[in-house]
């Protein structure tokens, strides 16, 4: 199936297109600023909607080649917009008067991570083992670290040390009361 240009789209139906060849029509909108000048960057955006449009039909080559060239020496937003206005991309985005662009996510820094909260019983061990109470450490600690990896919270370093205390402490009263028994009166 070929594809045929804009204009006549049967050979019997009469070619709609203006004589002496297309012109230019800018479409005003608010906030647009037809008279900003236009950089090469926006220059290739509007050729890349030509590009798009003759691949597709929409334009002869003959459309093409005259908005190619004058996409080239085209001075501002305006005169770019009234290139691509009768094409379905439309005009091409107006500059932000005011705005600045939105920053992009992949740019932006990531989200601080969850603030997770302290096992209490963790907390707990580490106390007890600090104080004194040593088999009251150990056993409170190993409860901690079983709810620990059953469930998302902070508080493992906490545990551990709540047991190293608490079995330090276990240690110490046990050679404590081994030298008391094995001491005559």
């Amino acid at each position: 199936m070929a594809v045929q240009p804009w204009g006549a789209s049967d050979p019997g139906e009469p070619d709609r297109r203006p004589a002496g060849g297309w012109q230019p029509q800018p479409v005003p909108q608010p906030g647009f600023h037809a008279g900003m000048r236009a950089g090469y960057a926006d220059r290739d955006r509007t050729i890349d909607v030509l590009k798009a449009a003759f691949a597709e039909g929409r334009l002869s080559a003959e459309e093409y080649e005259q908005r190619h060239e004058q996409a080239s020496v085209a001075q501002t937003y305006g005169q770019l917009a009234g290139l691509v206005s009768d094409l379905p991309s439309g005009p091409m985005p107006a500059p932000m008067a005011f705005a600045a662009p939105p920053v992009p996510a992949t740019f932006l820094p990531p989200p601080p991570p969850p603030v997770r909260s302290t096992n209490g019983l963790a907390v707990t061990s580490l106390v007890f083992g600090l104080t004194g109470l040593s088999l009251p450490a150990v056993v409170v600690g190993h409860v901690a670290k079983a709810q620990l990896s059953r469930h998302d919270r902070a508080g493992d370093w906490v545990s551990t040390l709540g047991l190293l205390f608490g079995y330090a402490g276990c240690a110490l009263w046990t050679l404590l009361l081994l030298v008391v028994l094995q001491v005559p009166v």
